[in-house]
């Protein structure tokens, strides 16, 4: 049953997820100008991932003491892996880094603005909560609203949730999505965009041979033949796409507010 409703899941959120893909937003950024309006956006949604990630982690295997054997070994097994390879990949040279401090350092040699990433963390650090953090960022309010979408869906305790939103809002779209970045930013910025060209190669190669069919393992793992389950994952999962149009939507207003390059 699970993996027709899998099937029936993608059918029912394919234009949704079209909007995602074929946002406009690709097509505007034309120049470097307009891609250090991106990253300095999106920045805040490569962070936000990695809560959602660590949400599905905390929820699904054991993070405490003592250790105990915790839920379905499949899935401790599935999460972990992405786990790995999402909080410690490797780097062009090969050292193990995290797939949001590759981000920091893409926007580094980009000369993207990453004042505001670093207040986030800065404040975070020193106790503040989420929305405190965002407001001493001085993010902007598509970010805001984007990443309280993401921590509302991990509040709500349900783990099918977090799941849903995560694997057909995050894993399963953003291959596709990123290759419409990655199309030709070599050719046009070389030397410029080495990093962020590698982090979106990494993602694409990752998240479409591997971690979407192991995220579509854990959704149907955790919805199991509940109907009411499947229904929630549905909802949640379309949510989070509308939020990612959304965020999209506010990066594409912020570059038309952008003077024309030279």
């Amino acid at each position: 049953m699970s993996q027709d409703f899998i099937q029936e899941l993608q059918t029912q959120l394919r234009p949704a997820r079209q909007r995602m893909v074929d946002h406009p937003l690709y097509r505007r950024i034309q120049s470097l100008d307009d891609l250090r309006v991106f990253m300095s956006h999106h920045v805040f949604a490569v962070w936000d991932f990695m809560s959602l990630l660590k949400a599905l982690q905390r929820d699904l295997t054991c993070v405490t003491l003592p250790w105990v054997p915790t839920g379905n070994s499949a899935t401790r097994r599935l999460i972990n892996d992405i786990v790995l390879e999402e909080e410690t990949d490797l780097d062009p040279e090969g050292r193990p880094t995290s797939h949001f401090e590759l981000y920091l350092r893409a926007m580094r040699e980009a000369g993207a603005d990453t004042a505001p990433a670093e207040r986030l963390l800065a404040a975070l650090a020193q106790g503040a909560s989420v929305t405190e953090a965002l407001g001493a960022a001085e993010a902007p309010a598509n970010v805001q609203a984007f990443v309280k979408h993401t921590f509302e869906v991990i509040a709500s305790g349900h783990t099918h949730a977090v799941a849903a939103a995560f694997t057909f809002g995050r894993e399963d779209v953003i291959p596709d999505m990123f290759r419409n970045l990655v199309a030709d930013l070599g050719q046009r910025f070389p030397g410029q965009l080495d990093t962020f060209i590698y982090y979106l190669n990494r993602h694409i190669e990752l998240d479409e041979d591997h971690h979407a069919p192991l995220a579509h393992q854990m959704v149907r793992e955790l919805c199991g033949t509940d109907a009411t389950r499947w229904r929630e994952a549905a909802d949640v999962a379309a949510q989070g796409m509308a939020a990612r149009v959304a965020l999209w939507d506010g990066i594409a207003a912020a570059l038309a507010k952008e003077p024309a390059a030279a």
